[in-house]
């Protein structure tokens, strides 16, 4: 399996993750550009702009029955991602609208303006039984086109009127935007928030995660929200060996300095499509290191690039992933971290009463 080694590695597009705009896995045709050795002075590359498209979405609350994850509900507001994080395991979904999972998932994205009108229908169902909404399960709710559309922020308000629980994942700072509305329902008991921090080295970040806040940015938002009153958590992920795994410690205790009181990790996941992205990346901007990092990555997922069991998908196995495991625990433990359990309020859910409707007295 080759690891993108070669001696002219794709360019890369400034302020994106993907290198190129690889074939999903349904298309049945490609092209791609060959030399024909005549020329040998590479055109510039195009600024590379994004593309906002509305989606008009006939539902809206997707459900989870995957044992490893710990939300049965989820939101995502957003089809692709402009923050361009190569890791990231949502592009393969890029797929499934006919386009690339590289650089198509960053720069066409997918924003759904009737969601929080289909929230709202279905927590008005009869039959809906409340249980805590995840948002940012696949794409960053809080992603720079979240500035202009606000519609995670309509979705958190359309929450907070039927005193619904919710959990966020984000590393965008346009969730303190919203922080009067997040510090109220935490005080019901109706939010936590994770902030996903990957690296404490600024020029790792601007390769890896390009379009997303720096580490620094990122450790503040953790102390205004925390200071505000709302669990929050550090999200370690993904781990990648040799690479950033050597930071789990200091990410750890620089956001417990910054008030998280809880934390998570991520071993590097490569499904489907990411897989090549990440190995044509790493060959682009670590090609030093590449043939080291991927082995670590097939030792800890049996032989191959990734493995799907969702025993261990998370977090890997083989000697590098129970080494990490038990970093983890050490450092949480020592830390205080994780010390006391999460917990969110359903029994306040209530669906306010509709324009001209009256409640019962009694």
């Amino acid at each position: 399996m080759s690891d993108n080694n070669n001696a002219n590695p794709p360019r890369h597009h400034k302020g994106r993750g993907a290198a190129s705009n690889i074939t999903g896995r349904f298309t049945h045709h490609s092209s791609t550009r060959e030399s024909d050795d005549w020329a040998v002075v590479a055109e510039p590359l195009e600024r590379l702009l994004t593309e906002a498209v509305e989606e008009k979405a006939r539902s809206i609350i997707a459900t989870n029955q995957s044992p490893d994850i710990p939300f049965t509900q989820s939101i995502n507001p957003y089809r692709g991602c402009e923050h361009g994080c190569i890791y990231c395991y949502a592009r393969p979904a890029h797929a499934y609208m006919d386009l690339s999972p590289g650089l198509d998932f960053e720069s066409r994205i997918f924003f759904k303006p009737n969601a929080a009108a289909l929230l709202e229908q279905a927590l008005r169902r009869r039959n809906y039984q409340c249980s805590p909404i995840a948002l940012g399960t696949n794409t960053d709710p809080y992603q720079p086109l979240e500035k202009e559309k606000c519609i995670t922020q309509a979705l958190i308000q359309v929450m907070q009127q039927f005193q619904h629980p919710a959990t966020i994942v984000t590393k965008g700072q346009l969730i303190l935007r919203d922080l009067p509305i997040l510090a109220e329902m935490a005080q019901d008991k109706l939010v936590q928030v994770a902030i996903s921090v990957t690296t404490l080295d600024n020029a790792l970040k601007r390769t890896l995660e390009p379009r997303t806040a720096g580490p620094s940015a990122r450790l503040r938002i953790i102390e205004q929200l925390s200071s505000a009153g709302i669990p929050t958590t550090v999200l370690a992920a993904p781990m990648i060996p040799a690479l950033n795994d050597c930071e789990l410690e200091a990410i750890l205790t620089a956001a417990r300095d910054a008030g998280a009181e809880h934390a998570a990790y991520i071993l590097l996941r490569l499904p489907y499509e990411v897989a090549p992205l990440f190995r044509e990346w790493i060959a682009v901007h670590y090609p030093q290191k590449a043939r080291h990092v991927m082995s670590l990555i097939r030792q800890s997922r049996g032989g191959q690039d990734y493995q799907s069991d969702f025993s261990q998908r998370r977090t890997g196995t083989g000697v590098f992933a129970q080494l990490l495991r038990r970093r983890f625990h050490v450092a949480t433990k020592k830390l205080g971290l994780n010390d006391r359990s999460l917990s969110l309020d359903c029994s306040r859910f209530r669906p306010p009463p509709q324009p001209g409707e009256q409640r019962a007295l009694f």
